[in-house]
């Protein structure tokens, strides 16, 4: 006789729910490539001392194919990435406000933003995601 475990019912909520979502590109792992490419171009440019071009080239390569395949698993249902997609626009205000605004004397004042920017966001996200779940757990699996 199994005993039911006290986060099981909670932990099968947040959990990977079903399959995973299919690639847009059929059944080439572009985004697999993309983040093995973007590290490639980041260690060429650690070894070449900081070189900036490569360095540049590979996060942007690893963040494009981070991205695409945590919002397909998230804005399906599959599995939440909330934490994760809020934070790529608070970055980006982040670097956005620190690149057009001379530095204030209380840094503070540079978190404000970026801390509304990501919470919307995860509230969007979550919000998005379980209405996704749902769909995705109300949609009839099929049997071989």
């Amino acid at each position: 006789m199994e005993q039911s475990r006290p986060g099981a019912a909670r932990g099968a909520q947040l959990g990977a729910y079903g399959e995973r979502p299919p690639g847009p590109f059929g059944g080439l792992p572009i985004s697999e490539f993309a983040i093995l490419a973007g590290v490639v171009a980041l260690v060429f440019g650690i070894i070449r001392h900081g070189s900036g071009p490569a360095l540049v080239i590979g996060v942007v390569l690893c963040l494009f194919g981070v991205l695409e395949f945590t919002a397909r698993e998230h804005f399906s249902g599959y599995r939440s990435h909330t934490v994760l997609l809020a934070a790529v626009p608070a970055v980006a205000v982040e670097f956005l406000i620190a690149f057009t605004v001379d530095t204030p004397v209380v840094r503070v004042v540079l978190l404000a933003p970026v801390v509304a920017v990501f919470a919307v966001c995860a509230w969007f996200l979550r919000k998005r995601f379980l209405a996704a779940r749902q769909r995705r757990i109300a949609k009839p699996t099929k049997t071989a």
